[in-house]
């Protein structure tokens, strides 16, 4: 006989699968298979719309930073299960009633012993010893603090599809390079005005449509803010720690410290501690790549992957030229069903509004005031950075 649990499993999964059939919404680029309707002009929205167009991406450009999602969406990529609200109500429950408790009160639930969790805590002050680091997030991995500690190990293990030599070799490598770079002091650095004003923001939304989270934080990389491509990204080490300290700041919004559910083994739900990144092309000429935009492109890629694991829920691509939806459907015959999910392209930036809730810049489809005004950025300075 079937159980009332196997019963209810199995409607879950039947919804699942009814969910991951449906077609995408109206406002997103379609496939070579659906016909999208053209979104209306907008002379504030549309790319083509405004004639000052600034050196940037090009279509191979616009193509790696499509890849490199690709790449570390798949690496990420996790089967369906459980609601991510059914999902959540029951970790926090086991949190309270199951496994060792630490200094929080927070306790992670209770893992066999052969499973990857298990075995990666009773083997990461090796790799802590080794590194001369504990630090990973703004989280002292510890015995004596079991719950944050687990939560940072459970990351290195679902970017790794649960391999646990490579979240090993991942997380020894993170630990080697936060110590030497110091992203958190790249994100409390000061940075020259003239070089990165209004390129990258943060906000914190409320009630993100689909998103299990009261709260997301939200990062917004506006590439045609650039004003003088040798000038931004000339000097890539001083980019770089630009781009990282955003990227740091992002991560201290998640609040790890102060985390109270445990994120789900691989393949059993999605992780509640991740950021949305957003990829603004307006103003940004798609004819040519400068070749500093080029290093500095891929440098910050291959960093970001490396050392920011599990930190993306979903990736949008915003004021992209309707002529460059090609990419995203060559993409969508290459890329499995749950990678495409976690990241989109749009041709204007209004069309974000669906996306992001009411509480997006208005610029962005929101009802807010502007970016520039409420958006979080790095604090600026006349002259050269100083730290």
């Amino acid at each position: 006989m079937v159980s009332k649990a196997e019963e209810a499993a199995a409607e879950r999964a039947a919804a699942a699968a009814e969910e991951e059939e449906a077609p995408p919404p109206p406002y997103v680029e379609a496939g070579p298979s659906e016909a999208a309707p053209a979104p209306a002009t907008d002379s504030k929205t549309s790319p083509a719309a405004d004639e000052n167009k600034v050196d940037g991406p090009s279509a191979s450009g616009i193509q790696q930073d499509l890849e490199s999602a690709a790449a570390t969406s798949s690496a990420q990529k996790q089967t369906e299960g459980p609601s991510a609200e059914t999902i959540t109500k029951d970790l926090e429950k086991a949190a309270i009633s199951t496994g060792p408790k630490d200094e929080s009160g927070l306790s992670w639930p209770e893992t066999a012993a052969d499973h990857p969790l298990t075995k990666f805590y009773e083997s990461f002050e090796e790799l802590v010893k080794e590194a001369g680091s504990d630090e990973v997030y703004g989280i002292n991995l510890s015995k004596s603090a079991p719950f944050h500690t687990k939560l940072i190990l459970q990351k290195f293990l679902r970017a790794n599809s649960n391999d646990l030599a490579k979240a090993k070799e991942q997380l020894l490598e993170t630990l080697k390079w936060r110590k030497e770079f110091k992203p958190a002091e790249a994100a409390a650095a000061s940075y020259e005005k003239s070089r990165f004003d209004g390129l990258g923001y943060i906000l914190v939304l409320e009630d993100v449509p689909e998103s299990a989270n009261k709260k997301d934080v939200v990062t917004f990389n506006i590439y045609g803010a650039v004003k003088d491509n040798q000038k931004t990204f000339g000097d890539l080490d001083g980019f770089l720690r630009w781009r990282v300290g955003l990227m740091e700041r992002s991560v201290q919004h998640l609040d790890l410290k102060n985390a109270t559910k445990p994120i789900p083994n691989f393949g059993e739900g999605p992780d509640p501690y991740q950021g949305y990144q957003i990829h603004d092309y307006l103003r940004v000429s798609f004819l040519r790549m400068d070749p500093h935009i080029k290093a500095a492109s891929k440098k910050t890629i291959d960093t970001l992957q490396r050392y920011y694991p599990e930190t993306l829920s979903r990736k949008f691509f915003v004021n992209v030229p309707v002529v460059m939806g090609w990419l995203y459907a060559a993409m969508k015959l290459l890329v499995a069903k749950e990678t495409m999910k976690k990241f989109t392209v749009l041709s204007y930036g209004n069309q974000l509004g669906p996306e992001l809730g009411k509480g997006a810049p208005k610029e962005y489809g929101g009802e807010q005031a502007e970016l520039k005004d409420i958006g979080e950025g790095m604090t600026l300075e006349d002259g050269k950075a100083k730290e």
